[in-house]
Formats: structure tokens, C-alpha cells, sequence
């Protein structure tokens, strides 16, 4: 039988055409080698970097269909950056499931929150808790989100070198201009990852809105929403880490660093677009400029904290960016912190767009802020703040 399924594989890998790939993960039938009652469950957890990912597998000899039947599981947090050698256990605590894409039939994808030994105290990169709790108490706000991921696909130059995929290697493509929204082998590089990345986010049931090239060459986006309370966080995750494991598949790796190439090349972001139910409603607008605006102003350090490493590489004022030093909002604006959308302005109600997070972000930590400044009046601000900067301090001795 295992014969009968690398032949398959081989078939699928011997041919070329974008169908054929779109359709590999999906292709081999593999129903005769798993009953009915067995379902392979791959935890997914983030480490200390507070970016990565990592997964493992456990096989249940039974069907899950609900949270409660799986267990909670332990992996070695010394090498993960989460704990040292003599205490390393780390337990994972499932807290939420979607079907897996990639292995089909009954198997699922558990996204876990990592918890130290006495399975209360968060480990290092785990700011699910802190966001949930933030969500549970602002939920009569109704908050939505939908975020816009940006990344680059890399391939690999030597041993342990990266270079933005089909650029010319230690070279430059052509300038920017060209890219954006574009179709063509000269001008959109590794649509066919993004194809099969958005075929598996939605099989998974993660709302995917969409995708589209980005102004740099191999940069691209994905938009996850739209999402409510703590969901902007678990479908974010689960797709990063789909993304992942399909880049993984081809060689290529996924950089959401703010700033991977120096020089006129665009950086990469991930704008956080926000709404709650005032502002939804008839003259949400009003909400949205003359309260939540002025929240966001006074808070402007304290989010800019929290809203990337090395974001200040991409902040510049340049390249559809704003400034760090000072807090703007615009009507239709890139160059603002904040652009107010022109079918909010249309219906003078909806949602704004904040345009400072940077594409590595924690969305539970991006999520967390934006609910607590707009509806919370900054209840939490001052222990997100605090847990954070416990967290650098912890990753740079660790690094």
C-alpha cells in the first residue's frame, strides 16, 4: 500500500502545471490506510521567539469532534527558549481546533496556549490570557477585526543564506512600481504558494478574506477576517502557521520581518482594520474621530511598544508609512498612523484602519491593545505593557 501512495506522490511531483500543484495536497488518497476512529491531532504552539511556531503530532484512537476530548500534552521548553534544562516541561493546553487541510479525513489542527509546571503561569510568548481576558470583558462592544498580513517569500542562497524568491541572486529586480496587483511571470513571483496557502486556510474553515501581491517583488498578503474578539488571534496563528508548513513543501521561507530588504523597497506591515458596534451603527464616524481617535493619540508610545520588533526600520514616513514621533489620523490616508476608509466616510460608519503594526506582530497583543484603549479606557495597558517587557527581557537573554 505505502508503495501505491509514493507513486502518487511521485505522479504529482513529475508534473508541472499550476493545477496539478494547487491540487496536491488534496490529490493522494490515503483513506485505506486510516480507520475510521483514528484522528491525527498536530498541537501547534508559538515559542520564546514570540514569532515562531512549532507543532507536534499525537494520534488519538478516536474521533475528535469537540475541545474537551483533547488532552493537554507537554513538550521540552528548553528548546524552544521557554525554559532551561532543569525545568523544561512546558505543558500545552488545546484551545482551539479546525480541520487539517494537509492531512484531511478526520485530522485537526490544535492551536495551544503554553503554560508552565504548576499549568497557571503563562510561558514565555503565550499572550493569549491577557487578550482573552480583555475580549471577555469588552464583548457587549462587539469588537471585529480584520487584519492584513504582509510577508516576503524567500529561497534559500547557500548553507545558511536567504534572498527574496526569483530576484536576481545578491541582485536587484527592477524598481517598485510594477508589482502591486500584478499578473505575469515578470512581475508576480510565488503566486502559486498563496494560491495553495488560501485553498488550505479555507478548507480549514480560517476566514481568509483574500490575497494580493504587494508593492515589493515577492511580497505578498493575506487578510484574515472578518473576526471577532479572540479569533483575531487563533484563525492569525493557524494561518501563519499553514503558510509555514506549505512554504516548507516547496523550499521557501516566509520573512514577516518589518524591513528584510534595505533601501526604496517597501517594508512590511500588518494593518490592524477595527470596529465595535458603536461604530458600526449611524453615525459611527463620530465615534470613531471624536472618541476613539483621541484615545489612540494619548496612547501612541504605548501601542508603537507592542506593535513589532524593529518596527522602527519600517516607520520612516516613507513608503506608505507614517512617522513614529507623532500620532496622525487621515481621511483615505497611507502616510497617517490611522486612515479612516472612504466607506466609512460614504456611510459615516464602519471601521478604521490602523496602519502602524508591522508585520510580525503578536495579533493577540495588537488585538488586545486596540480593545482596551477604544473600549476599556486602557484598563490593561499597563500589564499588557508590563508582561511584554518581561518577555524582551526574558528573549534577549536567551538569544
Amino acid at each position: 500500500y505505502m508503495g501505491k501512495i509514493q507513486n502518487q506522490i511521485n505522479n504529482k511531483m513529475n508534473q508541472n502545471t499550476e493545477h496539478t500543484q494547487l491540487d496536491k495536497f488534496t490529490a493522494i488518497d490515503y483513506s485505506d490506510a486510516f480507520p475510521e476512529n483514528v484522528t491525527l491531532a498536530e498541537y501547534i504552539w508559538i515559542d520564546g521567539t514570540g514569532q515562531n511556531l512549532r507543532s507536534k503530532t499525537r494520534v488519538y484512537n478516536e474521533k475528535i469532534e469537540k475541545l474537551e476530548q483533547l488532552d493537554w500534552w507537554t513538550y521540552d521548553g528548553s528548546s524552544t527558549r521557554q525554559a532551561v534544562t532543569h525545568d523544561s516541561e512546558i505543558y500545552l493546553k488545546p484551545v482551539m481546533m479546525c480541520r487539517d487541510p494537509l492531512r484531511r479525513r478526520n485530522h485537526i489542527l490544535v492551536l495551544c496556549e503554553g503554560y508552565l509546571s504548576d499549568k497557571t503561569t503563562p510561558a514565555v510568548g503565550n499572550f493569549r490570557p491577557i487578550c482573552n481576558k480583555i475580549m471577555e470583558e469588552a464583548k457587549e462592544h462587539k469588537p471585529w477585526f480584520g487584519l492584513e498580513q504582509e510577508y516576503f517569500l524567500l529561497e534559500r542562497t547557500g548553507t545558511t543564506g536567504w534572498w527574496p524568491l526569483q530576484w536576481p541572486r545578491g541582485a536587484f529586480p527592477s524598481p517598485q512600481g510594477r508589482y502591486y496587483c500584478s499578473a505575469g511571470p515578470g512581475n508576480a513571483f510565488g503566486r502559486l504558494i498563496t494560491e495553495i496557502h488560501l485553498r488550505a486556510c479555507l478548507a480549514a474553515g480560517i476566514k481568509i478574506a483574500g490575497l494580493n501581491a504587494e508593492v515589493a517583488p515577492s511580497q505578498w498578503e493575506f487578510q484574515i477576517g472578518i473576526t471577532e474578539g479572540i479569533e483575531c488571534g487563533d484563525h492569525h496563528w493557524i494561518a501563519r502557521y499553514l503558510l509555514s508548513r506549505i512554504g516548507e513543501d516547496y523550499g521557501v521561507d516566509i520573512s514577516y520581518e518589518p524591513k528584510p530588504i534595505a533601501g526604496d523597497w517597501n517594508g512590511s506591515g500588518c494593518h490592524s482594520n477595527f470596529s465595535t458596534e458603536a461604530t458600526r451603527q449611524e453615525n459611527g464616524l463620530d465615534v470613531i474621530i471624536k472618541e476613539y481617535m483621541p484615545k489612540m493619540e494619548a496612547a501612541h508610545k504605548e501601542h508603537l511598544t507592542v506593535y513589532g520588533e524593529d518596527n522602527n526600520k519600517r516607520l520612516t514616513g516613507k513608503h506608505e508609512t507614517s512617522s513614529m514621533e507623532k500620532f496622525s489620523f487621515g481621511e483615505g490616508s497611507r502616510a497617517a498612523s490611522v486612515r479612516i476608509p472612504v466607506f466609512t466616510l460614504e456611510k459615516k460608519s464602519g471601521y478604521f484602519e490602523d496602519r502602524r503594526p508591522a508585520s510580525n506582530i503578536d495579533p493577540y497583543l495588537v488585538s488586545a491593545m486596540l480593545v482596551d484603549t477604544c473600549c476599556l479606557n486602557g484598563k490593561y495597558r499597563q500589564e499588557i505593557l508590563d508582561q511584554y517587557n518581561k518577555f524582551i527581557e526574558v528573549k534577549s537573554k536567551s538569544e
